[in-house]
């Protein structure tokens, strides 16, 4: 792959990881769109561990203080730690036990332009719904097992391309009455072992090819990526310290409608679709 184009993918992903916006369905579009062969699953996930040291840079205090608060149980000061550990914990089966089927049972079913089009448009219709209900009266420390768990359940929704795993985790957090700054700071919490589940079943594949050229493109796709990642995550939390999410659902609104009218109205979009 070329390096502009491996530089471009990896840069969108670490911009659009933890946006409302879907890296992944941006990740499928971009070559589509471009004419440029699809870099596959592995340079996809590759990407992924990028933005994951990202994340794990960025929230290092909360990942550090969690395992603390299980050894040191009679601080009061890690209580807090415990419970987003244990809600953390409660938020994962649902949806690496569907990932892992689709992995196995058909991993490019869902990689198709046409249902993203679609995808970004319900999902930022229902993003925008919670954000107008939704109360902003609950932080990440008042969440219970039962939000976390039913936040690790829609999780499941977002292995569809174009729904946005942040984007669906956010907008049920916001739904259950969650704060903005707290709905993205738990969303990307419950990222991290899910990022890392997909990043060691694509290495795996990585190691069996035995290519130095995919091993390398891997490696420059999760180098950019994290230090994307890394300044969108900043970035983003002081955005929601005042602003809303209707930013990113206009964003997924005219991007999903373009598509729609690229798929029906254009005859050279048989072409990539």
């Amino acid at each position: 792959m070329p390096i502009l184009h491996l530089a471009i993918l990896a840069i969108v992903q670490g911009i659009t990881e933890f946006l409302p916006v879907s890296s992944s369905g941006h990740l499928v579009l971009l070559p589509n769109l471009a004419g440029w062969e699809d870099q596959g699953l592995n340079i996809d996930v590759a990407t992924h561990v990028g933005t994951l040291g990202a994340v794990i840079i960025y929230f290092w205090r909360d990942i550090l203080s969690i395992p603390a608060s299980f050894v040191v149980r009679k601080r009061r000061d890690l209580r807090v730690a415990r419970q987003l550990g244990l809600n953390i914990l409660v938020s994962l089966p649902p949806v690496l036990i569907a990932g892992a089927c689709l992995v196995y049972f058909a991993p490019d079913f869902f990689r198709s332009p046409i249902i993203i089009a679609y995808t970004m448009i319900v999902f930022a219709v229902i993003l925008w719904v919670a954000d107008r209900i939704g109360l902003t009266i609950r932080r990440v420390e008042h969440m219970t097992i039962a939000s976390a768990a039913l936040i690790g359940l829609v999780q499941m929704i977002a292995l569809i391309p174009g729904t946005s795993r942040s984007g669906v985790t956010i907008t049920a957090a916001r739904f259950l009455g969650f704060e903005r700054a707290a709905a993205a700071r738990f969303s990307m919490l419950i990222s991290i072992p899910v990022i890392a589940a997909a990043g060691a079943s694509s290495g795996k594949e990585l190691l069996l090819t035995k290519s130095e050229v995919v091993t390398t493109e891997a490696g420059i796709a999760a180098g950019l990526a994290f230090a994307t990642a890394l300044i969108a995550i900043s970035v983003f939390m002081r955005f929601l310290k005042s602003y809303s999410f209707t930013p990113f659902i206009i964003y997924r609104l005219l991007l999903g409608c373009a598509l729609l009218i690229l798929f029906y109205g254009l005859d050279w979009s048989s072409n990539i679709y």
